[in-house]
């Protein structure tokens, strides 16, 4: 155990009233404690709630002001107190106190035995106890633990989307390749378009896309590719495969991943008129391949955890899969074909119009929060992620729907539902009427108001109703409506 360095002979002419002033400078809390560990005396830092809460402990053991967990820490502290030299202090522990009306005070203690000289008690010497405010630190380590769980959920999300696109991408029986915008190389190539361009992946990927088509029809390709940069989408071109693999039509449309420009190349084989039969059984295999992936695909619609709805232009569902059909407490998919979309999605008849309009304008929709309302009434939140469709020339509207009521939420601080900010309330518009949203932000700004006055008046109710202009009776009124503080009986 450290032994305290130096002697300084002219402490020992100090005064009580000095020697108190040294040990409030030199902790938040000290303890004077008998040689059994009852409370003497107790000395603050400060006139917050806590300090006062301290001033109870006089006359009580120490460790029954302290929490369950605690308890072993304190009778070790005394045990090493008692056994140890004079001023000599021991190892510091971590120790939480009991707070009545709030959340557990933590401090870290070191405790030093006074010697004969120390006014013993009984015969006894006395025990300072020395500890220091961790709130500070406590409150910092909460927040660094909200900050990884955020980080850990935003990370499964992303997982979660990459296990879907890839899925998505791998199972489609339409070729596929995604090009980088700037070098115009091959990032990606799904199944379809390795077959399609008779290659593998890895000699597909980093090769520019030019040179997969043959070099009479670059040109072509190369203005494809500049008429998406700009409008971002362009109808489709006739090329000629490399190595006289046939001819395709080649549609393009672009999207933006981080800072980068990708391009989303899409292969159509042209049928040769009069192919033999070398072309025939070709044909024939293709198609026998395609079927096979459009009914593993048909089977991953199905069998999706996310709602997934296929609308015609006017937001009629055309088709729905099971799990919509749980979220919207259905129990066949006929009871929701030919019904509109909107008899079951949006809180105020607008969202879902709003929706489609963005859906028409841009091509998709991502991360769109709304309400899902059930037929026997139960209401959920949502997040949408829509995509325009075309396929044999009608327009299809597809809609995938997952329930995100059930996501981790931060925990409430002191013990209370936190206030909305100010960024959700602007999210609240078009989903919750104008007069309610106005009532909610009334209370916010009456709740920080009231929380700073008591700040300021350090938690005096008479100073902080001066400075709100409120009376005593009004402001505990609202202290009881907004469970702000601890009121007494007679308050």
């Amino acid at each position: 155990m450290p032994r305290i360095s130096g002697e300084l002979p002219s402490l020992g002419a100090l005064d009580a009233k000095s020697a108190s002033r040294l040990v409030r400078a030199s902790s938040d809390i000290a303890l004077v404690l008998d040689h059994e560990g009852t409370i003497l005396d107790v000395v603050t830092h400060g006139d917050d709630a806590a300090a006062q809460q301290a001033q109870t402990w006089r006359g009580q053991p120490w460790v029954k002001t302290v929490s369950s967990d605690s308890r072993q820490k304190v009778e070790t502290l005394l045990r090493d107190a008692q056994a140890a030299a004079e001023a000599e202090i021991g190892r510091s522990r971590q120790i939480n106190h009991l707070v009545t009306g709030g959340e557990d005070l933590p401090l870290l203690y070191s405790a030093v035995r006074l010697g004969a000289g120390g006014a013993p008690v009984r015969g006894k010497p006395r025990i300072v106890a020395l500890g220091r405010d961790l709130r500070a630190m406590v409150a910092l380590q909460r927040r660094l633990i909200d900050t990884q769980q955020a980080m850990e959920r935003d990370y499964w999300r992303s997982r979660e989307a990459e296990t879907r696109y890839r899925h998505l991408l791998e199972t489609s029986s339409e070729a596929v390749l995604i090009v980088d915008g700037s070098s115009q190389k091959v990032l990606e190539a799904n199944p379809a378009a390795r077959a399609l361009c008779g290659s593998t992946r890895p000699k597909l990927v980093g090769v520019a896309l030019t040179a997969l088509f043959d070099a009479a029809h670059g040109e072509r390709l190369q203005d494809l590719l500049a008429a998406a940069r700009s409008v971002g989408k362009k109808d489709a071109v006739r090329a000629r495969l490399a190595e006289g693999q046939g001819e395709v039509n080649v549609s393009a449309s672009v999207f933006r991943q981080e800072d980068a420009v990708l391009v989303l190349v899409r292969l159509a084989p042209v049928a040769a008129p009069g192919a033999g039969s070398k072309a025939g059984s070709a044909k024939r295999a293709a198609a026998a391949s395609a079927h096979s992936w459009e009914t593993t695909l048909a089977a991953f619609v199905q069998n999706s955890p996310d709602g997934l709805v296929f609308c015609d232009e006017g937001g009629r569902v055309l088709s729905a899969n099971r799990a919509f059909l749980t979220l919207a407490e259905l129990s066949t998919e006929d009871q929701a074909r030919g019904q509109a979309l909107d008899r079951w999605l949006g809180r105020t008849g607008v969202e879902l119009g709003v929706l489609i309009t963005n859906l028409r304008q841009r091509g998709t929709v991502g991360r769109f929060v709304t309400a899902l309302r059930g037929e026997y009434g139960t209401e959920i939140e949502v997040e949408i992620s829509a995509a325009q469709l075309a396929p044999g020339g009608d327009t299809v509207l597809a809609f995938a729907i997952r329930d995100i009521e059930r996501r981790l939420k931060p925990e409430a601080e002191n013990g209370r539902a936190m206030t909305r900010s100010v960024s959700e309330l602007t999210e609240l518009v078009g989903r919750t009427p104008l007069k309610d949203i106005v009532s909610e932000t009334t209370d916010l700004i009456e709740q920080l108001c009231i929380e700073t006055a008591l700040e300021m008046s350090h938690d005096n109710r008479a100073s902080a109703a001066l400075l709100l202009g409120l009376s005593r009776q009004s402001l505990y009124v609202k202290l009881r409506r907004y469970g702000l503080g601890s009121l007494g009986g007679d308050e």
